[in-house]
């Protein structure tokens, strides 16, 4: 009887054990890709005398789709592809080119297992923008002016985050004549801003070469395909500029006069030969001049002091 019980016991234990091993089975559910997705734009101040809004730029866009986790947006076609993630399908948008045109919005809708949709759609867009007459004043000094890089102070060239809550050099700062050794040129170059009957112009003029880096990381012509950052054969170049409301999200208060040159040339460039062409201006003084502006290397916020002669 004793030995039926322990055998009894035992295959019970057996059972037990084996029925704990057996497979699971796991399943993601439907992995079907949101539907129904639809960008919906409200172009601020649009009606039957103004199209295309009321020149502010600004569009309000909301982005909905049934079984969406979340969604990413490109604002134009027409640039690089940049999905932006939009973690609440809405946001207004500022479009700075000046007069009327038109973006192709790309927006992307995310569902269960990374499954996705993408829907684009067309919207054409007024953007006129004056700055402050004391911004043109200071900047060309009613007709020409020229202005450099200012060695003689701490922080004339420094990078951070490209961030609208860092609005600093926070990675590296230039010390005073940082960088005479080594690129003179990026201190003997001058760049004349002035004020035309059909518009604004800068010239470059840099006798000593461009102080750059090479290859894709600048939009110089002539400059070489390789090599460190330093000083290139660069002859000078000319080209108009415009005034847009600045793009990049920092308040007025950081200070930021919320206005930025456009230089509308890739033979043109303001202090360092590796940035974009979008330079916002800080400070802007009749005599001192503190921009920022993205760099061509991703991530980048570059800074630049400059002192008019």
């Amino acid at each position: 009887m004793k030995y039926s019980l322990k055998s009894f016991l035992g295959i019970l234990i057996l059972i037990i054990v084996f029925s704990g091993c057996k497979k699971k089975d796991y399943s993601f559910g439907d992995l079907s890709a949101p539907t129904n997705l639809v960008i919906n734009t409200d172009i601020v101040g649009k009606d039957a005398t103004h199209p295309n809004g009321d020149g502010s730029g600004n569009v309000n866009i909301t982005i909905t789709a049934d079984n969406a986790l979340s969604y990413k947006v490109d604002y134009d076609a027409n640039d690089a592809l940049n999905l932006v993630y939009l973690p609440t399908g809405s946001v207004t948008k500022k479009y700075t080119t000046l007069g009327t045109n038109t973006y192709r919005i790309t927006a992307v809708a995310y569902g269960k297992g990374g499954t996705s949709s993408t829907i684009t759609k067309d919207i054409t867009i007024q953007s006129n923008f004056t700055p402050d007459a004391a911004i043109i004043t200071n900047l060309t000094g009613g007709s020409s002016k020229t202005w450099f890089v200012d060695k003689s102070v701490a922080g004339h060239f420094g990078v951070g985050p490209w961030s609208a809550t860092s609005v600093a050099p926070d990675w590296w700062a230039a010390s005073v004549n940082e960088k005479v050794a080594c690129c003179n040129c990026f201190y003997s170059a001058t760049f004349t801003f002035a004020k035309t009957a059909s518009g604004y112009t800068i010239t470059v003029a840099s006798p000593d070469g461009a102080f750059t880096k090479t290859g894709s990381l600048t939009n110089l012509p002539g400059i070489p395909s390789s090599g460190g950052e330093a000083c290139y054969s660069y002859s000078g170049g000319s080209g108009s500029f415009s005034f847009i409301p600045s793009s990049s999200g920092i308040p007025a208060a950081t200070p930021s006069t919320q206005t930025s040159i456009l230089l509308n040339s890739n033979s043109t460039y303001i202090g360092y030969g590796s940035l974009q062409s979008e330079y916002e201006i800080m400070q802007l003084t009749s005599n001192y001049m503190y921009l920022r502006v993205q760099g061509t290397e991703t991530g980048n916020a570059w800074y630049l002091k400059l002192k008019s002669l």
